[in-house]
């Protein structure tokens, strides 16, 4: 069985801006969900201290109880941006 569709009183170019609206429409929704990927920005242990605005002994510290979570290379110790500030939790 095949499926028919009639259109009454409606212009060839009222049907093309009708399809073009839709599939812009469709689109749309597509495209919110399949947002570009930002880069993970990674800061030194001294940039986390200058962030939040504490010592480094704070950052040590905070790291050893797993607040903060560092990454290395080396000997270097990398943060990620993002997850440092994720730690930043609200007061009640």
């Amino acid at each position: 069985m095949q499926k028919t569709t009639l259109l009454h009183n409606i212009t060839p170019e009222q049907l093309k801006d009708e399809i073009l609206e839709g599939v812009e429409k469709r689109f749309n929704k597509l495209t919110e969900h399949f947002q570009p990927k930002e880069p993970t920005e990674y800061l030194t242990r001294n940039e986390v201290k200058d962030l939040l605005k504490v010592d480094l002994s704070t950052i040590h510290n905070w790291t050893k109880k797993g607040k903060l979570k560092s990454y290395g290379i080396g000997k270097r110790v990398y943060y990620k941006r993002n997850e440092v500030e994720k730690a930043i939790i609200p007061l009640k």
